[in-house]
């Protein structure tokens, strides 16, 4: 059994609990061979949200990554992109974001359409298992990192992944201009 240690949070490989998995999420950690080496554990959902999951599990703020997802519209057509960024920085929406989709606003996307758009839970979005052709954009300090608390698609769960696994997802981009520090 693989342990996957972070903080307080400790899990084990995805493949062996996949009921902590969104549906997509799994479908996705097993096309690309990943179940071993990205790591699940069970939390209370209470906790999902990104100050209570530091605190309660004694994280750094850059091991811990949102997965924000903005949105714009260019000749009546959407785009949608989501956003890796540690919770030490703050995603640069209508700058880098704004210009990656080529729109002239960009926009978080509301509650309801994040739902809808991704069948995950809203607090437990993840980019692993995101509609296809969503480009993701990491940060350039997440992508460094050993290893990084995201969403697993549920809230009762996190996934532990390394930084270098997220960065060679279908559709990643890697940039350090994507966030500034909060």
């Amino acid at each position: 059994m693989t342990e996957f240690v972070l903080g307080r949070l400790t899990g084990v490989a995805a493949g062996e609990r996949p009921d902590l998995l969104a549906a997509s999420t799994l479908a996705v950690l097993t096309d690309l061979g990943l179940l071993d080496r990205v790591g699940v554990v069970g939390i209370d959902p209470d906790l999902s949200d990104t100050a209570a999951t530091q605190e309660a599990y004694g994280l750094e703020a850059g091991q811990l990554v949102n997965c924000v997802l903005v949105g714009g519209r260019r000749d009546g057509v959407e785009r949608v992109a989501a956003a890796l960024v540690p919770a030490s920085k703050r995603a640069d929406v209508n700058g880098f974001v704004r210009k990656r989709l080529d729109v002239r606003k960009a926009s978080f996307l509301p509650r309801e359409a994040a739902v809808e758009s991704t069948g995950m839970e809203y607090g437990g979005i993840t980019p692993i298992g995101l509609p296809a052709g969503w480009p993701l954009l990491l940060d350039a300090d997440a992508a460094e990192e050993p290893l990084v608390v995201i969403g697993s698609g549920v809230r009762r769960s996190k996934l532990l992944v390394p930084g270098a696994v997220l960065a060679a997802l279908p559709g990643a981009e890697v940039s350090a201009d994507l966030a500034r520090p909060a």
